[in-house]
Order: C-alpha cells, then structure tokens, then sequence
C-alpha cells in the first residue's frame, strides 16, 4: 500500500506532509506506518517506516530529524543532523536538507514555515506542552534564525477533537488558574465530564501570539482508526500499546 500523506495548501510551497498510517511496514496493533521508536513494535520494523518516509521527502534517513518528545515546551535548533534525539518537544531550522518530524497519537503535530525567510517548524503539542507555551516558544526560536512572525504560518494536523476528548474537573482548573477566558475550550459533558477543544485552543495561543495564519486540518485521530493511531481509543480498547503519527517539514 502507498503512503497516504495529507498537506495543506496554506504552508505552500514548503515541502511537508501529515502521514496516516497507511503505508507502513507493521502488523497488530501498530499495523501501517508506525514510526514511533519509542514503541514496543520491532525497532527494524519502525526503521524501515522512517525510511519510507524519508525517501517520500527526498532525503537520506538520516536527514529525517526527530527529538526524545517529552511534553514541554523546550525549543531545540538544529543546524545539522544530531547524534541522538534532543530532549525537547519543538525543532526549528533554517538549514536546508533537513526534515523536522514530530511524532503524535491524539496530541497536536503543529508545522510551521516563513518561506521568505527560508524558516520551518515542527512543535509535538498536548493539552500540557500548549499550556505551558511550545507553540510560542517555537515562534521565539523561528524568529531567532529571521523568520518573521508576520510571515509565519502554521498548520495543525490530525489530532484529537473536542468530542472525543472527555476530561475531568480538575482538568479544567489549569486551565482556569492561567486564564479565566480559557473555559470557552470546555463543553459539557455527561455527568461532571467535560469536552476539552485542543486545536482550538492551540490555535487561539498562536493567534494571541501574532502569527501571520494558522489553521487546522480537521482530522480527528481518535475518531479514523483506519487512518490514525489514537491513544486514546487504544486505552479505551485495552490495547496494550499504540502506534505514532508522523508529520515533517523541510527546507
């Protein structure tokens, strides 16, 4: 089976791409395209994966460059292809040659690009990391090599939408402590649940921020299980594990 992988027309003419899961070398569980190292899947298996990415974005694998994902919103720039995965959750660069990947399975994959100035992002951004500030701290760090924020656009892909994603009360009280206007995110659900809205909230912190445009594709991980890998919907089937979501950008 062929790749299958989504673009956006607003981060033209940049090279980028949301992979589904279609197309990947793995079975069970993880069966498609699981590029997740940090799986229990065959490490050979996720290798190969990577590379079939690699080639679609025309570069050797090791120019696909991903970091160890931890949910903050540390910002790495790379420069050249790293030795081992940096601990962070978002990459810039203004070196070409390079593909930023992040790696995702309900959380936002958010790709970043100022073509004028020669500028692409990749952020990983949960519920925690956006809280906390990835998505502006990757503008910071774009800003740093010369992209304007003007200039800069943003695209979130696959993720998890508001109604499948059902939280507790506590859960809102982050949210509230670091801005009363952030309960507009929240829909009610049944009993004390709440319905938590990420790319919209996602969107609306890099609006506040001052990026040129940002949008969303649309696509909901939890509720396309022939296309996405959901962690969520993998904890609700009682899988014992779940596969990763690729999304890249190069220069």
């Amino acid at each position: 089976m062929t790749l299958e992988i989504l673009t956006a027309d607003a981060l033209a003419p940049v090279r980028h791409g949301f992979f589904t899961r279609r197309g990947g070398a793995s079975s069970g569980v993880f069966a498609g395209l699981n590029c997740g190292p940090g799986s229990s899947d065959q490490s050979e298996i996720v290798s190969i994966n990577r590379a079939r990415v690699a080639s679609a974005m025309e570069l050797p694998g090791t120019h696909l460059v991903s970091v160890n994902q931890v949910h903050s919103a540390d910002v790495v720039t790379i420069t050249e292809p790293p030795s081992d995965r940096p601990r962070a959750d978002a990459m810039v660069t203004a070196t070409p040659g390079l593909a930023l990947a992040v790696l995702t399975a309900d959380c936002q994959p958010v790709l970043f690009a100022d073509p004028d100035a020669g500028v692409i992002g990749a952020a990983h951004a949960g519920w925690r990391g956006t809280l906390d500030g990835v998505l502006e701290a990757t503008l910071d760090a774009m800003e740093a090599l010369g992209a304007s924020r003007a200039g800069i656009t943003a695209v979130i892909g696959p993720t998890i939408s508001q109604g499948a994603y059902e939280v507790g009360p506590e859960f809102m009280e982050d949210f509230m402590a670091d801005d009363p206007e952030n309960g507009r995110f929240f829909a009610q659900g049944d009993g004390d649940r709440l319905l938590f809205d990420l790319p919209a909230f996602g969107l609306h912190r890099m609006r506040s921020a001052g990026i040129g445009h940002a949008e969303w594709t649309r696509h909901c991980t939890y509720s396309d299980p022939e296309r996405f890998y959901s962690y969520r919907r993998a904890t609700h089937q009682g899988q014992a594990d779940y596969g990763r979501l690729i999304s890249t950008i190069r220069l």
